[in-house]
């Protein structure tokens, strides 16, 4: 049986010092082929290379992973400073409409790290250009050393609401994850729930209200380890189910319970 497809979104990167490349960690493909059950497929996301349109007929389903770069500040109405780091304004151009898109249609996407704040951006919403300078925040940046275990140890609890979605699809209330991020969300956008929360205050997980198809994004980093954690594993089982739905008639599937809350 043919696998849905999910076309995971590529980072603009240079290998060796001087040869450009879209790259995508392996954790991410590992991730979509064995605890989701589908088919990966590098996204160069460049709009002069490909465009929503096309990648909505081609894919199944969506991963908006995490990465170096952030979302330019333009897309929300603010000035650039160094605070706000490095952009790739190619990706911010494919991803932002694509997000827009596949809330209208229904076609189910998953939204990691900066892939989570991209959601937010499309949406209408905001970023904090750092969240560790904001008073009564934690540090939620990936260790500047030791090795990859050490980097995507389990660090904080996020708290879902109670009896929402990611509470159902979790089938507990409070989980342990990873954190590798320095921005996160200022101002919610149009129709985005914040759905779960770290200690701080600092908004870890979101979908979009009324939207007709699967919409969760988190702000830490569920391909990690995802076959063996009890919290990634049935986060990409439910992005797999409302794929393979997509992929059997282009209908919108609702995030149904996996484990019983």
């Amino acid at each position: 049986m043919t696998r849905p497809v999910i076309g995971i979104i590529g980072n603009q990167n240079i290998l060796s010092d001087d040869y450009p490349v879209f790259a995508v960690g392996q954790m991410n493909t590992h991730a979509v082929a064995e605890v989701s059950g589908c088919m990966p497929l590098l996204i160069p996301a460049d709009p002069d290379l490909v465009s929503v349109a096309e990648l909505m007929a081609q894919c199944d389903g969506f991963l908006l992973t995490g990465g170096r770069p952030n979302v330019h500040p333009e897309e929300y109405g603010e000035q650039a400073t160094e605070a706000y780091g490095t952009f790739d304004r190619a990706r911010d151009a494919v991803v932002l409409p694509l997000v827009r898109a596949c809330v209208e249609a229904g076609q189910p996407f998953l939204g990691v790290c900066r892939g989570f704040q991209e959601v937010n951006v499309a949406m209408g919403g905001s970023l904090y250009p750092e969240i560790r300078d904001l008073p009564g925040r934690m540090n939620h940046r990936m260790p500047p050393d030791g090795t990859l275990e050490e980097k995507f140890e389990l660090r904080h609890d996020v708290t879902f609401t109670e009896g929402g979605v990611f509470h159902r699809v979790m089938g507990q209330q409070t989980v342990l994850t990873n954190t590798l991020h320095g921005q996160g969300i200022k101002e919610a956008g149009d129709r985005v729930v914040i759905d779960g929360l770290a200690p701080d205050g600092t908004p870890e997980a979101i979908y979009i209200k009324d939207a007709p198809g699967y919409t969760l994004s988190v702000q830490w980093h569920p391909e990690w380890n995802a076959g063996d954690d009890p919290v990634s594993r049935p986060l990409f089982e439910s992005f797999g189910a409302a794929a393979r739905q997509w992929a059997r008639d282009r209908s919108p599937a609702a995030v149904a319970p996996l484990h019983a809350a």
